[in-house]
Parts: C-alpha cells; sequence; structure tokens
C-alpha cells in the first residue's frame, strides 16, 4: 500500500478549468453516507479526506496527490443532500462532464454501504457510466456491521448482478474500522495508476439517459 501512503491534498476545484494537470487518476464515488472518504482514509493510513458531520453538503471535487500528476480523486456523494435544484444543478454538470470526458481517469472506484448496495443511483452511475469503457471497482464499505456470513452472502449477491453489467466492474468488501480489505483495493487501484499499463480504450460514447425522452444526466445528486 506504498503507493497510497505519501498520498496528500493537492486543490479542489468547483470548475473543469480549474482542474490539475495529470497523467493518471482515479475517482472515488457513491451516496454521501457509504464511508467514501472514510475508505480513502484508511487507503491513505490517516486522515487526509474530509468526513463530514453533514454527508452531501461538499460540491467540490478534491485532488488528493500520489506523485508527480497522478492523482486521488475525491468526488462530490450524491443522494442525500437536499438541495435546490437551482443548486445542484452546477454540481452534477461539473460531475457528469468530469466522468465523461476527462482523459486522465483510469478508472472509477464506487463505494457502498454493505447493509444497502446497489441502491438505484448507484445503478444508474454504473449503468450511465460503462460506455466510458473504464473500469469500476465496487468497495462493500462498513463490513464490520454484518456477520462474516451475512457480508459474504451480500459479496455473492452483488458479483451476480455486477455480472450483467460487463467484465470490467469488480467487488469486494471493506471496512476502514477494521482496516480490512485494504490490501486488495490497494492492489486494484494500483494496478490502474501503473504508468505500464496502457489506458482503457472506450467505445465511441453512446451515453445511456437516466429517463427516457429526456436530456442525459448524471445521477440525482
Amino acid at each position: 500500500m506504498s503507493l497510497f501512503r505519501n498520498t496528500a491534498f493537492f486543490k479542489s476545484a468547483a470548475e473543469l478549468a480549474h482542474l490539475p494537470a495529470s497523467t493518471r487518476e482515479i475517482a472515488f464515488a457513491g451516496r454521501s453516507n457509504a464511508g467514501k472518504s472514510s475508505a480513502i482514509n484508511a487507503l491513505a493510513g490517516r486522515r487526509i479526506a474530509f468526513v463530514s458531520k453533514t454527508p452531501g453538503r461538499t460540491r467540490l471535487i478534491n485532488f488528493y496527490a500520489l506523485g508527480p500528476e497522478r492523482f486521488v480523486v475525491d468526488l462530490p456523494g450524491y443522494g442525500y443532500a437536499k438541495l435546490p435544484q437551482a443548486m445542484r444543478a452546477p454540481w452534477e454538470k461539473l460531475l457528469g462532464a468530469y466522468l465523461r470526458k476527462r482523459a486522465p481517469l483510469r478508472g472509477l472506484t464506487v463505494v457502498m454501504d454493505v447493509r444497502h448496495p446497489l441502491t438505484e443511483l448507484d445503478r444508474r452511475l454504473l449503468e450511465w457510466f460503462r460506455p466510458t469503457g473504464k473500469p469500476v471497482h465496487i468497495l462493500l464499505t462498513k463490513a464490520d456491521k454484518l456477520s462474516r456470513a451475512a457480508a459474504q452472502k451480500v459479496l455473492r449477491r452483488v458479483e451476480g448482478e455486477i455480472a450483467a453489467l460487463g467484465p470490467s466492474i469488480s467487488v469486494q468488501l471493506f471496512s476502514s474500522l477494521k482496516n480490512s480489505g485494504l490490501e486488495e483495493a490497494a492492489a486494484v487501484l494500483g494496478t490502474w495508476l501503473d504508468a505500464s499499463a496502457p489506458a482503457p480504450s472506450a467505445p465511441a460514447m453512446k451515453t445511456p439517459g437516466m429517463t427516457r425522452g429526456r436530456e442525459i444526466k448524471t445521477p440525482g445528486l
């Protein structure tokens, strides 16, 4: 996990024009109360990502440097913040443009509470991101909240459901409290950041809409 041990905050961005120069980066997305920041902190081995007492309020893309022009990217959480549409619209547009157009992005880590995996918004995000051709790794966080047998049962169920979405999606159990699953997660994400590994080849972009007959948007935040 040495790749993540020197991770340090670099900058926050509210507009695409303010994103830093980058060669390779991995992004973390998930519902605002799923433990996204805690997962990043666990991988780094210390607190670098802010864990808010009011989930869903952060509306910035936060960059954490791993080295020269390599980043872990913490995306704003979705599905929790109770904000007026006028405030959510620029936020959703920023995320949509980042996930769709950010060339250095090598893969997306989707964080889900093991007790509530694959919510409607999670499924929308996975379907929406799939046309990029980039890999997705799901962390089923808070695995310590379930017995080992129950957690394994959830893992098998999620594996079965994501199989229909293609071979580029993987999943594992994870607990930032117990520091379990760290090595497995670091191995997967480290492969994405390996400079010797080729970038994923994306098919022609035909991003599926979230709802029929309406403008394509990112999943509601």
